[in-house]
Order: structure tokens, then C-alpha cells, then sequence
């Protein structure tokens, strides 16, 4: 295991050790110590490596990740794991707004609280809350799973296009052709492999789906997965 101290570590210098790791670098694990809401944290990786970060960070932590597994102990500010292409981003605390951003593939999971726009124009990526997220959550987005275990907030999935929304709690409002929609077996699979993925015991059964009316959007639905 290898620690970097951010106390006397300059960030550009931590981003470039860990980026420079390749597909087959046997120093796997990496500990982030002192990180003192710094922006920008383990961005940018693309190996399969761990990075544990001791504490809270600030704006676009493991941003466009691929690959790797980033563990934040604390909370995370707005942008976390913004355009996340793959591997798994972990937040022990809360997130700020709009995280998971436009991400197209791995897994998000916040154990605390996600903020507003959790989630917005995602494009695949799977983001398991375990408890609550803010307004317009979800806003544009066209694939991918966001699962909240708590409530959401107004405008709920507003201009939705093919990603599917499951949450156990209340929702205060939903956005624009945004609807409810039947859980069926195949959800209630998509359900049991993420929580079991996101460490949460919430029971599948207990969600309902929400997705797109598809009265909005003006591309055909047989050909979402070109967009």
C-alpha cells in the first residue's frame, strides 16, 4: 500500500503518480491522507487500481474515472464522479450537487445524502443513493440505473429520456414526462444486483419505478442507444 500526504504533497503531483499507473502496475492500493476538501482528487484515472482518500474532498472528485475504485471516507463537494466511464466511486458521507454527472458507465454510491441535480443528463452510469436526494435529480438523463434508497425531491426526472429511477421513499414532485411506471421482474434483478453491489439492505420489493412518458423527447426510442 502506498499513502500520499497531501500536507506535503502538491495536487498536480498526486493526480500524475496515480494517472501514471498502467493496466498491469502491481501497486494497487493507494491511501490519501490529509485531503482537506481539495478539488480535483484522483481524476482522470485509468487503471484498476484503489485509491482510498482519508477524509473530505471538494469539487469533481474522481472525475472521469475509468477502471479504478475510489473510496471517500468523508463527503464529497459538487461533481463527483462527473463523466465517470467505469470502475466504482464510493462516498461514505454526503455528495453535493449534481453528482455523478453525465456519467456513461460504473458505479456511483453515496452513503449519505446526494444533493440537487443528482445525476443530471446521465448517460449509463449506475448511481446508488442510500439515503435521500435533492431537486431535479436525474434531469435529461438518457440511460442507466439512479436508485435511491430515501425520498427525492421536486422534479424528479424532469425531460427524462430511457434511464430508470427507482426510489423507496416519497417523491414531491415529478418533472416533465416523468411518470411512474410498473416494477417488473427483470427491474426487481437490476434492483437486487445493485444494492447487493452498494452494500444497502434495502429489499427490492420496496421501490417504485419511475421513468420517461416519451412524449418529449423527438428521436426514436429503437434508436436511444446510438445517442
Amino acid at each position: 500500500m502506498q499513502t500520499i500526504d497531501m500536507a506535503k504533497t502538491e495536487l498536480r503531483e498526486l493526480n500524475q503518480t496515480l494517472q501514471a499507473q498502467a493496466k498491469d502496475t502491481n501497486q494497487t492500493a493507494w491511501v490519501i491522507e490529509n485531503p482537506k476538501g481539495a478539488h480535483a482528487i484522483a481524476v482522470g484515472l485509468d487503471a484498476p487500481i484503489e485509491v482510498t482518500v482519508k477524509g473530505s474532498t471538494g469539487y469533481y472528485c474522481a472525475g472521469m474515472n475509468k477502471q479504478a475504485t475510489v473510496h471517500v471516507t468523508g463527503s464529497a463537494g459538487p461533481g463527483v464522479a462527473e463523466n465517470m466511464m467505469s470502475g466504482t466511486v464510493i462516498i461514505e458521507g454526503d455528495a453535493s450537487q449534481y453528482a455523478g454527472a453525465t456519467g456513461q458507465g460504473g458505479l456511483l454510491v453515496i452513503k449519505g445524502n446526494a444533493s440537487s441535480r443528482c445525476g443530471i443528463s446521465m448517460k449509463g452510469i449506475d448511481i446508488v443513493v442510500h439515503g435521500n436526494i435533492g431537486h431535479m435529480s436525474a434531469f435529461m438523463a438518457q440511460s442507466g440505473n439512479l436508485v435511491v434508497c430515501g425520498d427525492a425531491g421536486d422534479a424528479l426526472g424532469d425531460s427524462l429520456y430511457e434511464a430508470r429511477l427507482f426510489v423507496r421513499g416519497s417523491v414531491k414532485s415529478l418533472g416533465s414526462d416523468c411518470i411512474e411506471k410498473e416494477v417488473r421482474p427483470e427491474h426487481l434483478d437490476i434492483l437486487r444486483d445493485l444494492l447487493e453491489r452498494a452494500g444497502s439492505d434495502a429489499k427490492p420489493e420496496e421501490f417504485k419505478r419511475y421513468g420517461s412518458a416519451r412524449k418529449l423527447y423527438n428521436f426514436h426510442v429503437d434508436h436511444a442507444g446510438a445517442y
